[in-house]
């Protein structure tokens, strides 16, 4: 049977902005999680920002390959700490621009080291600089997820920032 996605909790940023977007307590229904987000941060000093994440409250033991283009360069990079999930927009590109992202979190019940992969495109019209990111990671942590927190890497995610988590299985 095909798979189906199912909805499980949302969360768009009011005035004044935000630290963090958590999902708790998700559910053990499912097979696959996936996060579709709109983001933005209110750092002033940078185009684009990493989107942070943490699994159960854990930013430890994540390993992660990225791969980046700019539109003009690509490149790759290596993480064993900043443990990024995608890119988003910040203060110094076009205002009122928002980073889409997906992180998909296959078999996180498993009780096996997890992975994940996400895809960002965070664009800046005013400018020909745009920032495509493709990552994947592995989380090495046997423990089912119940938790999901993302986090800017620096500043706060700004109003109508929005991230919804949907839970897959098999219908």
């Amino acid at each position: 049977m095909p798979a189906a996605r199912y909805f499980i909790a949302s969360t768009t940023v009011g005035a004044g902005g935000a630290s963090s977007i958590d999902f708790t307590s998700i559910p053990s229904t499912y097979t696959d999680l996936t996060i579709k987000y709109s983001l933005r941060s209110s750092s002033t000093t940078d185009d684009y920002l990493g989107v942070k994440l943490s699994l159960n409250s854990s930013t430890t033991s994540f390993t992660i390959r990225q791969l980046y283009g700019t539109g003009t360069t690509a490149s790759s990079a290596n993480y064993s700490t900043n443990n990024p999930s995608g890119y988003m927009q910040a203060g110094l590109t076009t205002a009122s621009t928002f980073a889409s992202g997906d992180i998909y979190i296959p078999n996180y019940l498993v009780s096996q080291n997890k992975f994940f992969s996400t895809d960002s495109v965070a664009e800046n019209n005013a400018a020909t600089a745009n920032f495509l990111s493709l990552l994947a990671g592995l989380w090495s942590n046997t423990a089912a997820i119940t938790s999901i927190s993302l986090t800017p890497a620096t500043g706060n995610f700004v109003q109508y920032s929005t991230a919804v988590l949907y839970g897959i299985k098999n219908s």
